[in-house]
Formats: structure tokens, C-alpha cells, sequence
């Protein structure tokens, strides 16, 4: 029989047994460091040279679209309205959860659901002039697509998923709970009425050539095809971003509710046309997104459950048929 006994020194105890039995230790628990939220390098860090000079412009493209690519552009005349790509893609798409530029050079070519087909990055780029901008595409071999591409993949160089969060969007919880544009108006009045207006146009700048606060509805607005026009996208946006200069990813203004509500109001289309797209978006039905506002579906639930909720039944019926629930 093996003895075992226990030896008391300097107030520790140690356990020790008969010679050929073996020592256990408690296994050593790392915790896992935190991730952080991304932060942009300053475009100061780029050398004066002819990437540097390239990133450079993209910026000042993303910045002052209109400016250069809109329909008074003193480059081209692209857009079909005077929108940037900061009015979405918010301070130059370098905001946390502001449909941020961070991973996007990295992950394409990827599958669009859009467009049912892999898109590249230059591709994505020309969706945004399309639909958001209601304007036709850049040439891919132009020297502001390629300025604009580079500008993107500069963004993220140095963005790590297994260290850095930040990318895209928050989304809210919208477990439970369902759209109501008339709720909606009530927060528009609140909160969206003093930048974007009582009728929605937005604010131009002082030369009119570009928005300073975009048009949300109406002909100078996005298309119905655009990403903003689904209420979930919207709503998450809207929640950690807005009221400009005033909610935070920290200290959101609204709650998921109201940003859900009045996301449903800015896009309800039965008070608040848009430009119609000129293409059939989402033709596989199969990875249309469930907040998707017009069928066909390969679900039973109507276009309005669809557009303002209640979503659970919608995303259960994806799960229960292994599809992805895409929003």
C-alpha cells in the first residue's frame, strides 16, 4: 500500500507521495486579452510618394464625392445626386460601427447576395455609385476607382480580427420586437428633424455642391436597392450613430425600439418615395436578406413582415431549413 503523507514548512503545505508516483500541477489559466476598438493611422504617417499621393486622393473622393464625381463633378459627372460616401461611410470610413472601411479590402472578392455573384472590391465600390448614388459606374482602370480602392485597403492594412473589433455595424436586438413607422415619425421629430429636415432633403453645404446632412426620401435620396433602405441595416446604424455629435457607441441616444421605429419611417415607401433601381437586386431568393422589402421569398411571410418585423418567425424558418439568415 502506497503511504502518503503531509509535510507542513513555512506555513505551506506539500503534498508528497512514495517514489514512481507523479506530481500533478493545476493546469495555468491565460485569459484572453481583450479585443480593442481599431484606430485609423493619421494619413500624415504616408509618405510623399505615389502611394501616398494615391491614398491621399481617395480620401479627399470619399470625402467630397459630390464635389469631384456628382452631377456638377469637376472630374466626372458619375453620381446622380450630390451625396459622399461619409454621409454612410462616416469620417471617411474610419468611425467604429460606421460602416467602417476596417476588413473590407481583405474580404473580397466575396459573394453578393445583391447580385447573387462574387463581387470585387472595385466592383463594391461601383455598387455604392449605383444604388446609394443613383449615378452609373467609374471605369475599374480609372484613376479614381483605383485612388478610392487604394484609400480602402490603406484603411485596413493594419486591422486584425483576432485583435481588433470595430468593423461595420453594431446591430441592434431586434429579437421580439417589430417596426412602427407612425412611432417612427415621433423620434424623427425629435431627433432627425434639426440636421435632415422636416421634409427629409438634408442640408447642402455652402456652395451647394454637396450634402453636409444627407436627404433620407425623396429623388435626391437612395435607392430603394441600397443597404440603408432595409429597416435592421438602418436601425443599427442609426442607434450608434445618430443624432450626429451627440450618440455614442458608449452612450447611444435611442434605444433599439426607437431606432427601429424610425428607421421604419425613413424608409416606409408608401409616405416616402425614392429613385426605383434600374436592376433586379437579390434574384436568389434563397440568401435574400429578412428585412428585405419586397418578394418574391421562399418563406410564407408578407412583404410587410418582412420590411418592419416581427423577424423571429422569418429567421427561425432560415435556421429550421439550414439556411443563413442574412440581414
Amino acid at each position: 500500500m502506497k503511504r502518503v503523507f503531509l509535510l507542513l514548512f513555512a506555513g505551506t503545505v506539500l503534498l508528497s507521495c512514495d517514489v514512481g508516483s507523479k506530481r500533478t500541477e493545476a493546469p495555468k489559466i491565460t485569459a484572453k486579452p481583450e479585443k480593442e476598438l481599431f484606430q485609423v493611422p493619421d494619413t500624415s504617417t504616408l509618405k510623399d510618394d505615389e502611394w501616398g499621393r494615391q491614398v491621399k486622393y481617395g480620401r479627399r473622393l470619399v470625402q467630397n464625392t459630390a464635389y469631384y464625381l456628382g452631377p456638377d463633378g469637376i472630374v466626372s459627372k458619375n453620381l446622380g445626386n450630390k451625396m459622399n460616401c461619409t454621409n454612410c461611410h462616416l469620417n471617411s470610413g474610419t468611425k467604429p460601427y460606421g460602416l467602417n472601411f476596417f476588413n473590407s479590402h481583405k474580404t473580397y472578392p466575396q459573394y453578393r447576395a445583391r447580385e447573387d455573384a462574387i463581387l470585387t472590391m472595385s466592383d463594391r465600390v461601383n455598387n455604392c455609385v449605383e444604388r446609394p448614388h443613383n449615378g452609373k459606374p467609374l471605369k475599374l482602370d480609372s484613376r479614381e476607382m483605383n485612388a478610392i480602392v487604394s484609400y480602402i485597403k490603406w484603411v485596413g492594412e493594419n486591422y486584425d480580427t483576432a485583435k481588433h473589433v470595430g468593423y461595420s455595424l453594431k446591430y441592434v436586438k431586434y429579437h421580439g420586437l417589430s417596426a412602427d413607422p407612425k412611432r417612427g415619425e415621433a423620434v424623427y421629430t425629435t431627433h432627425c428633424k434639426s440636421c435632415h429636415q422636416e421634409d427629409g432633403q438634408g442640408q447642402l453645404n455652402g456652395d451647394k455642391t454637396m450634402y453636409t446632412y444627407p436627404p433620407l426620401w425623396g429623388p435626391k435620396s437612395y435607392q430603394e436597392g441600397s443597404s440603408m433602405h432595409r429597416v435592421l441595416k438602418a436601425a443599427s446604424f442609426i442607434k450608434y450613430n445618430m443624432p450626429d455629435k451627440k450618440a455614442s457607441l458608449e452612450s447611444p441616444v435611442l434605444t433599439d425600439q426607437e431606432a427601429l421605429d424610425v428607421a421604419a419611417f425613413i424608409n416606409d415607401g408608401s409616405i416616402h418615395p425614392r429613385p426605383n433601381p434600374t436592376h433586379h437586386d437579390y434574384p436568389n431568393t434563397q440568401t435574400k436578406p429578412i428585412d428585405y422589402f419586397k418578394g418574391p421569398y421562399i418563406d410564407g411571410f408578407s412583404e410587410e413582415q418582412h420590411a418592419f418585423g416581427p423577424w423571429d418567425e422569418i429567421e427561425k424558418y432560415y435556421v429550421d431549413k439550414g439556411l443563413k439568415v442574412n440581414k
